[in-house]
């Protein structure tokens, strides 16, 4: 008979805790360069940022603004050096291409996020931020929107769990990238995406740790914000 609790825990360890055995070591050049590339991009990222979020639903600025967001997260970290894909341990304890651990992983956080927005939507002074940045959605083409969404949750991860995850070193990577994507969602002013993307950026950042790549860190993401944006507009206005 399974034991769930095992089985969760067992899982938490792979994805999240226990690293594949991998060298990807840089040289000092390399390390250099990365870290000059990474904070330029850093600093044009936030910036892009900060203005598409405060673009007004269904104003013609938003997709432009927000494909060039895309654009430089992307552009950036393939500058920076060389990015890898990862692996993750599969359930028979080999190592393969986190796929199907990155999707239970996302289906996780996923039931996270919307068992909170049962709370969200009875409080008001919460719930007014998030309509207006969900209001891209309602007004505009979703799957415009949706496009979008997952450009831009390619290109932060190909970035902060990718060039920038490389550039900060092995010992403090995972803090230290967390708290940066979140200072710079911050630039929202919408304090329940500013917890979203602290939650999201620890939970892919540990992944990355883990996989040594990209890949598992991008397929949470994309599968995590798509999900949101399907799923919490009609959930919010059933609650109304």
């Amino acid at each position: 008979m399974i034991d769930p609790v095992r089985e969760l825990r067992a899982f938490v360890h792979a994805a999240l805790l226990d690293p594949v055995p991998r060298d990807h070591t840089q040289s000092r050049t390399a390390l250099v360069r990365r870290r000059v590339v990474a904070a330029l991009t850093l600093v044009a990222g936030t910036i892009l940022l900060g203005v598409g979020l405060h673009i007004p639903a269904g104003a013609p600025g938003f997709y432009p603004v927000t494909l060039a967001l895309a654009a430089v997260w992307a552009v950036g970290a393939l500058a920076s050096g060389p990015l890898h894909l990862g692996h993750a341990w599969t359930r028979q304890g080999g190592i393969g291409r986190p796929v199907v651990q990155s999707a239970a992983l996302a289906a996780l956080l996923i039931g996270l996020f919307l068992a909170g927005a049962l709370v969200v939507a009875r409080i008001p002074v919460l719930r007014g931020p998030v309509d207006a940045l969900l209001d891209h959605a309602r007004v505009g083409s979703l799957w415009v929107v949706a496009l979008v969404t997952i450009l831009n949750g390619i290109g932060e991860e190909l970035y902060f769990r990718g060039a920038l995850f490389a550039a900060i070193g092995r010992r403090h990577a995972v803090a230290v990238t967390t708290v940066l994507y979140t200072l710079t969602t911050a630039t929202s002013g919408i304090p329940l995406l500013v917890f979203a993307a602290a939650v999201l950026g620890l939970v892919c950042g540990l992944q990355r740790r883990v996989t040594g790549g990209v890949l598992g860190p991008i397929l949470v993401h994309i599968a995590w914000s798509s999900t949101m944006l399907f799923l919490l507009p009609p959930l919010l206005d059933l609650l109304r």
